[in-house]
């Protein structure tokens, strides 16, 4: 699927895989049957069914401990279902923000689906290496951070893995200016919703490596000039928009690879913003 395609927005998948482990014995592998070892990953979904039954399915089926070895696995299981988001909390649930904290009881907590009916997620690195760390099986700390670019706050959902099983033990709440990347949030707030200052935020040329716009089939590799801009623009996500904090460490803001990644349908688009004389400026694009 080209990036006409992607303009079209991202939808979530579920794999024919899912239906066949409960069909069969062996699933979509030629592997011998194991008892509750068919992880419900980012890998799992497939077009034509809703958010609702999507979810349905997978709190019909129970979390194997496969799916605690890795933090992407685990976190769609548990923004889909809701038992096990409750057996994976610390309560009571310490919110922080600034004025204090507070803390919040079983009773009281509302089920937080982050991105599952967006269809995609977002990702922030410095730079294309760190892109890596989400394969990552030894991290044992992670934060999910959800950021209200319209209100300019963000919410942090702390994650640790205690004993091997991932537990979110806190929320944070900040203003936006006080994140780590507040600098480049601030500019992609507005260069994602201001066509004008988007068009001067363009370096010249920008380097791409994707599908070519004419042909699905096809992938081109080359410069474009910011004039071309529009015929390989994807659609960037405004509004509300996640992050990952797998571990990576940012350094001084002067680049930043935005990623938009769509739910298992193997769509994704990386987008390397620099800083030039002191003002951010896509200077890469990647499919």
């Amino acid at each position: 699927m080209g990036i006409k395609g992607m303009r079209k927005g991202f939808v979530l998948v579920f794999v024919v895989c899912l239906f066949m482990t409960m069909w069969t014995s062996t699933g979509c592998s030629d592997k011998k049957p194991v008892e509750n070892d068919t992880v419900l990953s980012v890998d799992t979904f497939v077009d034509t069914v809703k958010v609702d039954t999507m979810s349905q399915l997978i709190a019909e089926q129970p979390m194997p401990k496969a799916a605690d070895e890795l933090f992407d696995d685990f976190i769609f299981n548990f923004a889909a279902n809701n038992k096990l988001q409750l057996e994976r909390i610390q309560f009571p649930l310490k919110v922080k923000n600034s004025e204090g904290e507070s803390f919040l009881e079983e009773s009281q907590w509302k089920m937080e689906t982050f991105f599952m009916e967006q269809g995609y997620y977002t990702l922030i690195f410095d730079n294309l290496k760190q892109v890596e760390v989400v394969k990552d099986t030894t991290t044992n700390h992670v934060i999910v951070e959800k950021i209200d670019l319209k209100n300019e706050h963000v919410k942090k959902y702390v994650f640790e893995r205690i004993h091997g099983n991932w537990m979110l033990t806190e929320i944070d709440k900040d203003a936006m200016f006080m994140d780590v990347n507040s600098s480049f949030l601030a500019f992609y707030r507005r260069f994602s919703t201001d066509p004008d200052f988007q068009l001067k935020s363009l370096n010249d040329p920008i380097i791409f490596n994707g599908p070519d716009p004419d042909d699905d089939f096809e992938t081109m590799t080359g410069e474009i000039a910011p004039e071309s801009w529009e015929a390989f623009a994807p659609e960037l996500p405004t509004n509300i928009i996640y992050n990952i904090m797998y571990g990576q460490k940012y350094s001084e803001e002067t680049q930043k690879v935005f990623v938009i990644r769509g739910i298992a349908n193997g769509l994704e688009i990386q987008l390397v913003f620099k800083k030039i004389n002191g003002d951010w400026k896509l200077t890469e694009q990647y499919e």
